[in-house]
């Protein structure tokens, strides 16, 4: 089931634990599903001018944005699940939608919202199978992130963490496209 179709059937909103997964992890799926519900909705109907849309020459479009939540989950899938940095192949991939900037306002449009939710989706799901071979002991696991010392319960919350953040820069963004 999707993520906007669960939560409108369910219409229940709970962090709580989920079947298949560690009571942990389940409670940190339950947020980040919820956080990409929401994201979902914000963006449901945008047309592809509306997410090529730039509200300045030094912003960030919303497919743009859209495109970095995924590229930042994959990211630390790569980082965490296979313990490695991303290859040559993943950079060229993954790139501008991570750095954003210049490189992703010059690569990152002309496609339609379903392309989109397509990458997050395909992202998610990775997590989700990830998540699901773990337990609750792995999330304390130290790790680095950003030459620090953390742990993987921190970098997956900093990972829907991120994502709200850039759903509120969408949702000013969407107050600011003109008609289109």
């Amino acid at each position: 089931m999707d993520v906007l179709n669960k939560f409108k059937e369910l219409k229940t909103f709970k962090i709580e634990e989920i079947e298949g997964y560690s009571p942990q992890i389940g409670q940190l799926v339950s947020m980040m599903e919820y956080a990409r519900f929401t994201t979902l909705n914000e963006v449901r109907g945008l047309t592809v001018e509306q997410l090529d849309f730039l509200a300045n020459k030094e912003g960030n479009s919303i497919g743009a944005l859209l495109l970095h939540m995924a590229a930042v989950e994959f990211g630390f899938q790569v980082e965490l699940f296979n313990k490695r940095k991303p290859n040559n192949q993943e950079i060229e991939e993954w790139g501008a939608a991570y750095q954003l900037g210049d490189l992703g306002r010059n690569q990152i449009k002309g496609n339609p919202l379903e392309f989109y939710i397509e990458k997050l989706k395909k992202v998610r799901n990775r997590t989700l199978e990830e998540f699901n071979k773990r337990n609750d002991k792995w999330l304390y696991e130290e790790a680095i992130w950003d030459n620090n010392l953390s742990n993987n319960y921190f970098i997956w919350f900093h990972t829907f963490e991120d994502e709200i953040n850039h759903r509120g820069q969408i949702r000013i963004l969407k107050k600011m496209l003109p008609n289109l």
